[in-house]
């Protein structure tokens, strides 16, 4: 009975992953979920077939019984980056897949999600045992993949002149206008960080393992909008003494004036968002910045950015909830910040960290293809934490380690300044 119930708790959250990701593609035609803006982002069409080729290709392949391929030519074209698993269609050319449609797409992922299904239903002892961590890393991949199928949208959507809304209804104008950035202080010392203990996590998020920190001061809220007005105003992105070397060459090359798709209109700054064209609000948190961006933000504040281990050790205690998927903001909004403490640490934006993505001590990728998830991208990136609002619910977590390459800004990405406290 208890490994019964098991199953069915697993294939519950299995199907409700499953039905979010179909549910956050209804608004798209299938002409806009065949689109691809970029090398960076994948088509939404592109993000269902290659979920469901996961769970096929790492689940029912290897554990269900009788189970036939779907279609043979799909490992080829929904394989994103596992080298163990064979060839696959080079990333840049996800675009030109108008094959499968989207109705063929949604075909296979019935067929997959419904052998999925029956195969948690019936699972029991080593079988359940074997599923159960590939279930769970299944689900923590297709929620990554929701929020790359908004943000890849979103980059879509700013090349069209229409400049169309993915979702009307998420229109929000705040009544909050945030406090001057309060610094809050921490002591040093040695602490634990990284994950450690049940609940899912993926594997560079762990061990846990004991790092130095000396004494710091973390800002209690992200910076705002109305901040990087005044950054920009104050010669911000034509100062080169500001920049890291790397950074100041893609302001140059790229024409970097604003974060990504701002837009000036007769001196009023607008941003494209997931409701279209909007003002810039001043009191919300700044998003669509890259590293260099962050970097050079705070170099101009007199601060820094925090790393990664004063980011998790300040947010010991906080409720891991904020401005996520769920609220149906789809934007970083201002929060009402007059009660103490840190706020906004979790959704609004990801807050870039001064640490770059390497491995804790001790680190050993899992074998086989699964290995391949995190651990061959430990180099030139830097980690970023929190979560976004368009990052599903209860995907976050105090470890959670994102990352992202320097000069990358199409995500919902933002920072929080910190400094030393001597």
């Amino acid at each position: 009975m208890g490994e019964a119930l098991e199953g069915r708790t697993l294939e519950k959250a299995f199907f409700e992953t499953r039905t979010l990701t179909v549910s956050l593609a209804e608004n798209l035609s299938p002409e806009d979920q065949t689109i691809q803006s970029m090398e960076d982002a994948s088509p939404a069409k592109w993000h269902l077939a290659h979920t469901t080729w996961f769970f096929e290709r790492f689940v029912l392949m290897p554990h269900a019984e009788g189970y036939e391929v779907f279609d043979p030519r799909f490992n080829y074209l929904f394989n994103s980056y596992y080298e163990a698993v064979g060839a696959r269609h080079p990333r840049p050319r996800r675009g030109m897949l108008t094959r499968p449609t989207v109705d063929e797409v949604l075909a296979y992922r019935h067929n997959v999600g419904s052998a999925v299904s029956a195969l948690l239903l019936g699972a029991r002892g080593n079988l359940l045992t074997t599923l159960t961590p590939l279930i769970q890393l299944g689900i923590n991949h297709e929620q990554q993949h929701q929020e790359l199928l908004l943000t890849d949208i979103l980059h879509a959507f700013v090349q069209n002149p229409l400049r169309p809304a993915y979702s009307a209804a998420a229109k929000y104008t705040s009544a909050h206008e945030p406090r001057q950035a309060e610094f809050i202080e921490f002591d040093g010392g040695i602490r634990q960080i990284g994950h450690a203990g049940p609940g899912f996590a993926y594997d560079s998020e762990g061990p846990r393992h004991e790092t130095l920190i000396h004494p710091f001061r973390l800002a209690h809220r992200p910076v705002t909008n109305g901040e990087w007005l005044q950054f920009m105003a104050d010669g911000g992105y034509r100062d080169p003494m500001l920049w890291l070397s790397d950074g100041w060459a893609r302001v140059q090359a790229e024409g970097w004036d604003a974060p990504l798709y701002w837009e000036d209109r007769d001196g009023e700054w607008w941003v494209m968002t997931l409701a279209g064209m909007q003002p810039v609000e001043a009191s919300a948190p700044v998003c669509h910045v890259s590293y260099y961006e962050a970097d050079a933000f705070a170099t101009w504040a007199g601060k820094r950015l925090p790393t990664e281990a004063e980011w998790e050790v300040a947010s010991a205690g906080l409720e891991e909830t904020g401005n996520t998927l769920g609220t149906g903001f789809l934007r970083p909004v201002a929060d009402d910040d007059t009660a103490g403490g840190l706020h906004q640490m979790f959704g609004d934006v990801w807050e870039w960290t001064a640490s770059p993505l390497t491995p804790y001590p001790g680190f050993r990728p899992v074998p086989g293809a699964i290995g391949e998830y995190n651990g061959k991208f430990m180099c030139n990136q830097f980690v970023l934490r929190g979560g976004s609002c368009v990052t599903p619910d209860g995907h976050i977590r105090r470890t959670y380690r994102n990352f992202f390459y320097p000069h990358q800004r199409w995500q919902f990405t933002g920072l929080r300044l910190a400094e030393d406290a001597a």
